[in-house]
């Protein structure tokens, strides 16, 4: 929380406690929890998941779409704070700067303690819907990769929207790809063990990543997308029946989208709607990560597929009881932990085997 003034820190500690007590109270998770446990497309919310939003319907606060970006931005640094967990000790942090495609990238670095030369290399592509979030807001998750997976994590601080609007993102997130794989071996980093990870809008430039690079001399040896933003269309079903009463609703997407694009793209650009590439062969091995309760839900599910058909070894895992950004709510939701575990776990084991 070191970048937030006293006065939010205050309020971010209060409601911190006041979420942490009722999420662990059987009464008290029950009674917010009750309005939002009816199922929907044949998916139960998880109960801890359902009082969190109970809670949040009593705020009635404005939701995203509501604001400007620059407030959005201030306002999700401590929503994020909220729900995530402390930081883990263990990891050595450093920020650098490279060049990038329009002038120089921060490059946050997270090294294991112990970790041998050698070592996986996870570029890290942060979520937001390419407006919101950056290093700091992902702190913790990339934490935990680093530890859990054994690897040096690179989290990439790349151009945000309306500032820079596509393909700006997609520019950087190569960019910073191509520079981790040229400078693995300084960096303590096997070259043919990097990794592409990102969530949301970072879970797209991974993706895109992935295919852009896919007939390179140097490419990615695995790709992991975490609930991504693959098909700009909008066309599948769960925008419609996820599509409102979540964290992520069909109005913030709209509002990311035209922050990100100004309605100047096509939304079947492979590099805004990797769903829609007309070739994804010999991307890398690929760990799709789709939220039940989630309005991206179909299009992750439906990207695996296309990857499958086009003989990619695609591992699809469906976090049936979670919605969109459960990656960022440990602190808050047992089973966002465990999801996040599992993840790593995956991680862990597909790299081993590369």
């Amino acid at each position: 929380m070191a970048d937030l003034s006293l006065v939010a820190r205050a309020r971010v500690h209060t409601l911190r406690a006041v979420v942490r007590r009722v999420l662990r109270s059987p009464s008290a998770r029950a009674r917010f929890a009750k309005k939002r446990m009816a199922p929907i497309d044949g998916r139960v919310l998880d109960e801890q998941m359902a009082a969190l939003l109970g809670l949040d319907d009593v705020a009635g606060e404005t939701t995203l779409h509501e604001r400007t970006p620059a407030v959005a931005r201030a306002r999700l640094v401590q929503e994020i704070a909220i729900v995530e967990a402390d930081p883990p000790g263990g990891v050595a942090i450093a920020d650098r700067r490279f060049e990038g495609p329009a002038g120089p990238i921060t490059v946050r670095t997270y090294t294991p303690s112990g970790i041998a030369p050698g070592s996986p290399g996870i570029a890290y592509f942060h979520g937001g819907g390419w407006v919101v979030c950056d290093l700091d807001t992902h702190d913790v998750l990339c934490r935990r990769l680093a530890l859990e997976v054994g690897a040096r994590v690179f989290s990439f601080d790349y151009r945000l929207a309306p500032e820079n609007r596509f393909p700006a993102a997609v520019e950087d997130a190569t960019a910073a790809t191509r520079w981790l794989l040229a400078n693995a071996e300084s960096r303590g980093v096997d070259p043919r063990r990097v990794i592409v990870c990102g969530d949301s809008a970072g879970g797209n430039l991974a993706a895109v990543v992935a295919r852009r690079l896919a007939r390179e001399p140097a490419r990615p040896a695995l790709a992991v997308l975490i609930y991504p933003a693959v098909d700009a269309t909008f066309a599948c079903a769960s925008h419609t029946s996820m599509g409102s009463g979540f964290f992520l609703t069909r109005q913030m997407i709209d509002w990311y989208f035209a922050h990100y694009t100004g309605g100047a793209a096509s939304p079947t650009d492979p590099d805004l709607s990797p769903l829609h590439a007309p070739d994804v062969a010999g991307c890398p091995r690929t760990l799709v990560y789709v939220a039940g309760f989630d309005p991206l839900r179909d299009e992750g599910v439906a990207y695996a597929k296309k990857l499958e058909a086009a003989g990619v070894p695609v591992t699809l895992v469906e976090h049936r009881s979670l919605p969109h950004g459960y990656a960022l709510m440990t602190g808050a939701i047992d089973a966002a932990r465990e999801a996040v575990l599992g993840i790593t776990a995956d991680i862990r084991a597909a790299i081993a085997e590369t």
